[in-house]
């Protein structure tokens, strides 16, 4: 068992580092080499835990998503018993937007990728699907349990993509203004009357 400890340390190392690379310089500054000298390994081990460029990239990339993930699991585990559909919406938008540091390098690195997904060879945009899609389907969750059985379903999932767009767009728009990250949680409390209370 301490082998496999080990092995899973230096390959979290390992992601910290092209973490720190790609917010500092982008996808492509994030090479074997730089990586390498930013976790203060050889070449050789980057090579040996991930292979391929590709392979490393996206290991960077499910370990953004899992801090987000559990991000988002520290602010649902912190609602009162019984809370309803809104709060848990309330919880799932403010848990995942960058009110701190340690957020808004994540949502940067994920802009990258995002950006990367559109141009870029090494990353596709199915590659970087699934967080998505998962919050689409629990905030559609959510909507389906707060308008009942005989509500659309086509207008919950449509309801739920746009909670996800509005959610985009409100992260870049706070990673470039000051105005939009002071004024988030109010924007998120105006978007939750727009769906709840239509």
């Amino acid at each position: 068992m301490p082998r496999l400890a080990d092995h899973d340390e230096r390959r979290g190392s390992i992601t910290d580092a092209a973490r720190r690379v790609i917010a500092r310089g982008g996808l492509d500054a994030a090479t074997f080499q730089s990586v390498a000298a930013e976790a203060g390994v050889s070449v050789r081990s980057v090579q040996y835990y991930f292979g391929t460029k590709r392979e490393f990239l996206l290991a960077t990339h499910r370990a953004v998503v899992a801090d987000s993930g559990a991000r988002l699991a520290a602010g649902l585990a912190g609602l009162a018993p019984g809370s309803g559909p809104r709060e848990v919406v309330r919880a799932i938008l403010l848990g995942l937007l960058p009110l701190d540091e340690p957020s808004r390098q994540n949502a940067v690195i994920l802009g990258i990728f995002h950006a990367a997904a559109l141009t870029g060879p090494d990353i596709e945009s199915a590659d970087t699907a699934g967080a998505p899609n998962y919050i689409v389907d629990a905030v559609a969750t959510q909507l389906r349990a707060a308008r009942g059985t005989e509500a659309d379903d086509a207008a919950i999932r449509a309801d739920a993509e746009v909670i996800l767009l509005a959610l985009g767009g409100l992260t870049q728009g706070m990673l470039t203004s000051d105005h939009y990250a002071a004024h988030a949680p109010h924007l998120v409390e105006h978007l939750l009357d727009r769906v709840f209370d239509a």
